[in-house]
């Protein structure tokens, strides 16, 4: 039963059982069949530029100095163009925080230090103040940032998050924290957000679905189509006709990745992390206290 009491023992119980259903959902996701269909990608900037709708984009670099992608597969650019005039007619505006990423970008985007140390705090406050195995943060790193490509639907170039705007003046549409934020919270219908909140990312969600594209239950921000998480929680049992991909943006072409169920990250380097990430933390706690 989700717990509804503002307590700190019914978050923790909350933020556990949700990352155990992330687990599971997980390995759903690895046993579900792809079809690579080879289609290529196209510049979700580009088009909404030529549809003249406006979009904004996140401009920082995703991880060291990768900057983001901003393709995705052909068709749910027109998708996501049609979503984004969509949210326009309300006063809206669609804010791409991510949209293709590289297995390169996912690996070095794990080991992000603001990602992995905010995951491990997560970890030790789930495991009641003690520093847990190296597998259970592994397991917890799958889910929230995706360190196994097949469940890394932004490898598939069929994938976004998102933020929201208000078009006219460009604040930010709050749904009880910001892109990327882990906590509690982070579930799409956390019973820990503002009634409001909920209210505002379960309308985001109808616009987005109205075009095809779901959430992923696990992080209120995500969306994406065509790919194994979208036909799961679709209940369409039919092959993925996107799955991870190499692509070489000089000629357009994608091929399937490999060994698409192998972590990017194996567990020496999280462990590694994990010892890399307490000194952070100790210091980080350290010149907080001082």
């Amino acid at each position: 039963m989700v717990p509804t009491t503002d307590t700190d023992d019914a978050r923790r119980r909350y933020w556990t059982e949700q990352m155990q259903l992330g687990d599971a959902f997980v390995q759903r996701l690895l046993a579900f069949p792809v079809r690579e269909c080879g289609e290529p990608f196209a510049s979700l900037p580009e088009a909404a530029s030529a549809a003249a709708v406006e979009m904004a984009f996140a401009d920082s670099p995703l991880v060291d100095d990768l900057p983001r992608v901003y393709f995705l597969r052909e068709r749910l650019v027109r998708d996501l163009v049609a979503v984004g005039r969509d949210m326009n007619r309300r006063g809206w505006m669609l804010r791409i925080e991510d949209g293709f990423r590289s297995l390169e970008m996912q690996r070095r985007l794990v080991c992000k230090p603001e990602i992995f140390d905010a995951i491990l705090r997560r970890c030790v406050w789930e495991n009641g103040g003690t520093v847990p195995s190296a597998e259970l943060v592994g397991r917890r790193a799958i889910v929230l940032v995706a360190n196994v490509p097949k469940i890394g639907t932004h490898m598939s170039g069929s994938a976004i998050d998102v933020t929201v705007l208000c078009r006219d003046d460009g604040r930010e549409v709050w749904r009880g924290g910001s892109c990327g934020h882990m906590s509690e919270c982070t579930p799409m219908r956390s019973p820990f957000v503002e009634p409001d909140c909920l209210h505002v990312r379960l309308e985001i969600t109808a616009a987005m679905e109205a075009h095809g594209f779901r959430h992923y239950p696990f992080e209120f921000w995500h969306y994406s189509k065509g790919d194994a998480m979208q036909h799961l929680l679709s209940g369409n049992p039919q092959p993925a006709p996107y799955g991870p991909v190499d692509w070489d943006s000089r000629t357009n072409e994608v091929v399937p990745v490999r060994d698409p169920a192998v972590p990017l990250n194996p567990i020496a380097v999280i462990e590694r992390e994990i010892t890399a990430s307490l000194c952070r933390i100790a210091d980080a706690d350290r010149s907080h206290d001082h």
